[in-house]
């Protein structure tokens, strides 16, 4: 059984402590990932069972990132809206975000935090290329 809840990846304290309001309202637990488990696959971050490090394809030097990122583990839709709502109105932005997928599960942070940079960024090129027109 995996965690019903948020993984939190380098959250400034003062908008940490907003997430942790939001996330004991709505009954869900919230995890700081620190830079040493960034190699850990985010599947058993999130408490998922039959998942080890060694299982996870060696990509490398699994680099650090600063980027404020989020994971969502098993959130039922109607929390998973209540969740971004609350974060809109509280006024915590985080670009990255993602859920955590049967895909994703056996990558590293490290890896999820580049393929969802690398999303941002081609999103963040196509909305200026929208807008230039």
């Amino acid at each position: 059984m995996h965690m019903k809840g948020v993984l939190l990846y380098n959250i400034s304290a003062d908008k940490l402590k907003k997430i942790r309001v939001i996330l004991l309202r709505l009954g869900l637990q919230g995890r700081v990932v620190t830079e040493e488990e960034f190699a850990l696959p985010v599947g058993q971050l999130a408490g998922v069972e039959g998942l080890s490090p060694a299982e996870t394809p060696q990509e490398g030097s699994e680099e650090a990132f600063r980027e404020e990122m989020l994971v969502m583990c098993d959130l039922p839709s109607p929390v998973f809206s209540a969740f971004l709502n609350a974060l809109r109105q509280n006024r915590c932005q985080v670009a990255l975000k993602a859920v955590l997928t049967e895909t994703n599960a056996g990558w590293s942070s490290a890896r999820l935090h580049r393929e969802l940079a690398a999303e941002h960024e081609a999103i963040q090129k196509a909305a200026k290329s929208v807008h230039r027109q």
